[in-house]
């Protein structure tokens, strides 16, 4: 237990955003995740372990390097197309990530690296005017960051003791301990819900929503602060039947102590990220009048707030 609250495995930490929470913020992104959306735009944070990306149109060719071939233990897992690494063979693999250590030219990209709260809590204070500023903070997200519950509840704990505002983007398709161990250190927690029904919901993401819904009752028994998602996806979750049993859901039996539902618009991204990582993008064939669509979701908004749910399409109150 000590081991696991000591280390976290990340993929990206940006700074400067401003759509996870309020005010400017620094975003931390944790690796693993226990859904599979079809429409998620971060195939890099499913796996709970660091990961190579291929991206060939930046190798050099194997006859001007060979760099990777040369240090891989398993050379038959580095698949070369006319002269360039193209894939990798992930079940030949050995994940040992020497071929992305020696790439001199970005081919490979590593998604996920083991930091300690100390380092991150370094690249967080560099933003603290910032935070003082705009009234933002530090936000946790991923993949599933409370997979890694004991050292997010350190990282927390570790801002709260610096006077960072502090969120939490979760799932909530976890064990009630797990949310538990990071709430004394949870200024606010963001979450979505991506449908109502328990089949349809497991349809597009593998699992059901019963563990997700009641945490968010418990959520909402603990008078937590909350921002309720849902990502729009077209023909999904976007008929009237389940944004009225969302409205249903969040009036009667969440009280209605939400801050704000946000309404995410279905963008077709990360199918790069899906090749590199020799994934299927599963919503590759899906397409819409974007126009029409947007024209759709504003009216989804309106029916929230005449619900009396105040409800914003993006994720910046207006």
């Amino acid at each position: 237990m000590e081991q696991l609250s000591q280390y976290g495995v990340i993929f990206n930490i940006q700074r400067f955003t401003i759509h996870d929470g309020p005010g400017m913020r620094t975003e931390l992104f944790f690796k693993g995740c226990p859904l599979r959306c079809e429409w998620c735009s971060n195939p890099e944070s499913l796996m709970p372990y660091p990961q190579i990306g291929v991206y060939k149109t930046k190798c050099i060719r194997e006859k001007h390097c060979g760099s990777c071939k040369e240090v891989c233990p398993q050379s038959d897992a580095l698949i070369f197309t006319r002269g360039k690494l193209s894939a990798i063979d992930r079940n030949a693999c050995t994940n040992c990530l020497k071929c992305q250590e020696t790439c001199p030219s970005d081919t490979l990209k590593l998604w996920g690296e083991t930091l300690s709260v100390e380092a991150c809590m370094e690249k967080i204070r560099r933003d603290k005017g910032y935070y003082e500023r705009s009234g933002g903070g530090v936000t946790v997200s991923g993949g599933e960051p409370l997979l890694q519950s004991e050292f997010v509840a350190r990282l927390l704990a570790a801002c709260k003791a610096e006077g960072f505002h502090t969120c939490v983007e979760s799932s909530l398709f976890l064990d009630w301990k797990k949310i538990q161990n990071v709430l004394p250190y949870t200024d606010l927690i963001i979450s979505d819900i991506k449908h109502m029904d328990p089949v349809i919901h497991k349809r597009y993401t593998r699992v059901s929503n019963d563990k997700i819904l009641n945490n968010l009752r418990r959520l909402a028994q603990e008078k937590s602060e909350i921002i309720l998602r849902i990502p729009v996806i077209p023909n999904v979750n976007d008929d009237h039947g389940n944004i009225t049993a969302t409205a249903d859901f969040i009036i009667n039996e969440l009280g209605g102590n939400i801050r704000t539902l946000q309404l995410l618009s279905f963008m077709r991204l990360g199918e790069e990220k899906y090749a590199s990582l020799g994934l299927h993008y599963p919503m590759q064939g899906v397409k819409l009048n974007r126009r029409t669509f947007q024209k759709h979701i504003n009216s989804i908004a309106e029916y929230f707030n005449q619900r009396g749910i105040h409800c914003v399409v993006g994720t910046k109150e207006k």
